[in-house]
């Protein structure tokens, strides 16, 4: 009987429509950032790749282990694909096994964060701070002998320019 019951709460509890996210969602679409670069959707729709458009300009995310960057060791700068803005450096670049281009740290400036709850819990989205495309998100469970961030980015939002260029 109490398994029963403790099972129908959660069905309701589960099935109840939180507003929390869409107010939180209504307050970020209320306070848009005027960015440096602002193109209209056809332009960006126009310089992008379907994939770089979906990313950056409509916040999706690349399936993991599919970016050529992902394993890219040279030296040299990642800079947003949308507006060529350096964003991170390759020192800073390491393994994290998760599938995506990660850094421990950003060019500082050049990213800028926001909070997002698309799947229902509060997370730190990163984006240009140039352009506001979104890049990805930054967790605490990075390098504990650096800074201890992992700036998990999708390689579709990054393009990269080697050392001397």
């Amino acid at each position: 009987m109490g398994k029963r019951l403790l099972l129908i709460v959660l069905v309701v509890l589960s099935g109840c429509k939180g507003h929390t996210q869409e107010k939180e969602n209504k307050k970020k679409t209320e306070k848009e950032t005027t960015f440096k670069v602002n193109k209209t959707d056809a332009e960006w729709r126009a310089e992008l790749t379907d994939m770089e458009y979906q990313v950056l300009r409509k916040a999706a995310t690349e399936r993991a282990f599919s970016s050529d960057l992902l394993d890219n060791k040279q030296k040299g700068t990642y800079v947003c694909a949308g507006c060529g803005t350096p964003l991170f450096k390759s020192e800073h670049k390491f393994d994290s096994g998760t599938g995506w281009p990660s850094f421990d740290r950003e060019i500082k400036g050049n990213v800028a964060y926001d909070v997002d709850y698309n799947i229902g819990v509060a997370r730190s989205e990163e984006h240009c701070a140039t352009c506001g495309g979104h890049l990805g998100h930054v967790f605490d469970d990075g390098p504990r002998n650096t800074t201890g961030k992992r700036h998990c980015i999708n390689g579709a939002a990054l393009d990269f320019i080697p050392e001397g260029n």
